[in-house]
C-alpha cells in the first residue's frame, strides 16, 4: 500500500514539474511602437488563454483619474478602418473599408475623434497615425512602446479586447436579433486595467478586468458584472506592464 502511495506522489509530482516547465517556455511575439519619441518607455506583456482566437486589441494611457491621454497600441482593422475580412461578394472574403462599432467601443468613446462623417471610429481618411497602429500582435507578445511626452506621477493603462464568435448562454445568437452590430462581437469587449507609478519604476503591475463595453457599441458604458461573461475571460491567462528604465 505505501509503494502504491510513494508511486502515484512520484506520478504527481513529474506532472507538476512537466506542466510548471512548459508555463515558463512561453514563446513572445515582440512588437515596438512610438519609437520616435522621446517620452517615457512601457512594456506590455499579454499571455494568450486557452480561449484566445485572434482578438482585436486597444490600449491607451490616462490619467490617475482614468481621463484619456494617448492611445499605446489599437489592432489595425479598428485603427485604419480596413478589415481583411470585408465582405464575400466574389466568392472569397476581400478586404474593404467598415466601420464595426461593437469591437472596441469603450476605447474609440474615451478616445473621443470625430470622423469625416461624425462618427468616432477611425476610417482611411481618418485613421490612427501609424506610430500606435499596426497588424494585429498573434498569440502571446511583449509590446515596447514610448509615450508623446515623458510621464511623471501615476497613470493607469487600459488594454480593451474582443473577438467574435465566443457566444455563450447569455451572450446567444439570437439575444438581439435585430441588432446587426451586435452579432459582429457576441461577448461585448473586455476592459483590463493596471495602475503605474514612476516613483516605482521596473515595477510589474498586473492588469484586472474591470468590466465590458456596450454589447452593440451605441455607446462608451461599461458595465461592471462580469457574472455574464465566460470564455471572453480566458481569452487572456495574464496581462502586465511595467516602466521600462
Amino acid at each position: 500500500m505505501q509503494s502504491r502511495t510513494l508511486f502515484a506522489m512520484l506520478i504527481l509530482l513529474y506532472a507538476t514539474s512537466v506542466f510548471s516547465a512548459k508555463k515558463k517556455n512561453t514563446t513572445y511575439n515582440d512588437a515596438s511602437y512610438g519609437t520616435s519619441n522621446n517620452g517615457t518607455t512601457l512594456l506590455i506583456t499579454f499571455d494568450e488563454g486557452k480561449s484566445y482566437n485572434h482578438p482585436l486589441y486597444a490600449i491607451w494611457l490616462a490619467d490617475e483619474g482614468g481621463k484619456y491621454i494617448q492611445t499605446l497600441y489599437v489592432s489595425e482593422s479598428v485603427g485604419k478602418g480596413v478589415y481583411l475580412r470585408s465582405n464575400r461578394n466574389k466568392g472569397i472574403w476581400q478586404p474593404g473599408e467598415i466601420q464595426r462599432p461593437a469591437t472596441l467601443p469603450y476605447w474609440i468613446h474615451q478616445r473621443n475623434v470625430r470622423n469625416e462623417n461624425g462618427g468616432l471610429l477611425p476610417t482611411p481618411k481618418n485613421p490612427v497615425v501609424d506610430a500606435y497602429t499596426g497588424a494585429t500582435i498573434k498569440n502571446s507578445f511583449r509590446l515596447k512602446v514610448n509615450t508623446d511626452n515623458t510621464l511623471a506621477g501615476k497613470y493607469k493603462i487600459y488594454f480593451e479586447l474582443n473577438q467574435s464568435w465566443d457566444w455563450n448562454e447569455y451572450w446567444h445568437n439570437n439575444k438581439y436579433p435585430d441588432d446587426k452590430e451586435y452579432k459582429t462581437s457576441s461577448q461585448p469587449a473586455l476592459v483590463y486595467c493596471a495602475e503605474i507609478d514612476t516613483k516605482n519604476p521596473e515595477q510589474t503591475v498586473v492588469f484586472k478586468a474591470i468590466g465590458y463595453s456596450h454589447y452593440a457599441g451605441a455607446d462608451g458604458s461599461l458595465s461592471t458584472d462580469l457574472s455574464t461573461i465566460t470564455t471572453a475571460l480566458d481569452i487572456t491567462s495574464k496581462i502586465t506592464a511595467r516602466i521600462v528604465q
